[in-house]
């Protein structure tokens, strides 16, 4: 398996759905499928999306130590009902009968979002050590340190991923004012 394919993690007690869910998704994903929460718990190997079969209230929150760090891992509940609270451990819910396109889709959204996360963090980690090194260093020594050099190419390649994972989720009009706010605040910090 490619290390760089994205794991997927299917909670479904149905062997009928379990197959199908994983054979819409096997082609893209490596995927994992377990009949039940507690079972997932024990799933040791690195998870980035989990989709969970459940009810509409409750269950994701069960969830919490899949994964390792649960604030990392975006969960999809598939439901039969709309939730009369949504939980804050969901990142989606699909209702059922839900489709192959369906289902590609939000765990497609929950990566690019886990992407657009994690490249900020690492943007935010660099500005800072630029801006460190700016205020120690004068300009001639700025301007030929290979180490601040380095960084601000960082900086840019960078800078332009984050652009292209911003533009796939504004593509997706759910998230388009979510990732314009962001985009707002990140602009006015360069």
């Amino acid at each position: 398996m490619d290390s760089d394919t994205a794991s997927v993690l299917l909670v479904e007690d149905e062997p009928d759905l379990a197959e199908l869910y994983a054979s819409w998704l096997e082609d893209a994903y490596h995927v994992e499928t377990v009949r039940d929460v507690a079972t997932a718990r024990a799933v040791d190997d690195r998870v980035d999306v989990v989709v969970v079969d459940g009810r509409p209230d409750g269950g994701a929150a069960e969830l919490n130590d899949v994964g390792g760090d649960r604030d990392a891992v975006p969960t999809v509940v598939v439901t039969g009902t709309e939730p009369d609270t949504p939980d804050a451990a969901v990142d989606d819910y699909l209702l059922k009968p839900v489709s192959r396109t369906e289902l590609r889709a939000s765990v497609e959204t929950q990566l690019l979002r886990r992407r657009y996360s994690e490249q900020l963090e690492t943007y935010f980690e660099l500005a800072s050590k630029r801006a460190t090194l700016s205020r120690r260093l004068s300009e001639a020594e700025l301007r030929s340190s290979q180490e601040y050099a380095e960084l601000e190419d960082r900086i840019a390649v960078l800078r332009t991923k984050i652009d292209e994972t911003r533009t796939r989720l504004l593509d997706q009009d759910e998230h388009q004012q979510l990732y314009w706010e962001v985009s707002v605040a990140s602009d006015s910090v360069n």
